[in-house]
């Protein structure tokens, strides 16, 4: 299975259960890393909480999923569409200028993710860190309420 590290950042792996393990032979990488997976935290966060690069944990990932002891959980997570990030970036604009699209790609990086695989349940979260960015109080104001008219739609 190879994995791109846009889609490792969600995903969501449990360990497999084996008779045979003794057979494998693991370096410390691949054994943390096993030990951290528990079927419900996705990547980005063990990655955040181990304080390993994605591009490492990607490496660990794959030779695990190749000796079968560990397997993808099934979550389907909702993601944000082109049209969210495109209301959020005229909003932003409008209370901060033309950088609006920078402050959302960093955002949107600080917290492990990228524009096209970012979780709707996360949305909240990512105008509250964006709302900070903003200097007057009444453009922050209209542009939170805004942003919450808009995430209501999403239901």
């Amino acid at each position: 299975m190879d994995v791109s590290l846009d889609e490792l950042f969600l995903m969501v792996f449990r360990r497999v259960i084996r008779d045979d393990l003794e057979k494998f032979s693991l370096d410390s990488h691949m054994l943390v890393v096993l030990m951290e997976l528990d079927g419900k935290r996705n990547m980005a966060v063990i990655s955040e909480n181990m304080g390993m690069k994605m591009s490492a944990m990607r490496e660990v990932i794959s030779k695990l999923l190749l000796l079968k002891l560990i397997e993808p959980v099934d979550r389907t997570i909702p993601i944000l569409d082109r049209e969210f990030f495109n209301y959020l970036n005229t909003q932003l604009t409008l209370a901060v200028g033309p950088i609006a699209g920078f402050i959302i790609e960093d955002a949107v990086t600080n917290l492990g993710y990228s524009i096209s695989r970012f979780p709707r349940n996360r949305a909240a979260e990512l105008v509250n860190m964006l709302a900070r960015e903003i200097q007057r109080e009444d453009k922050k104001k209209h542009f939170k309420q805004n942003m919450v008219m808009k995430i209501k739609e999403l239901g």
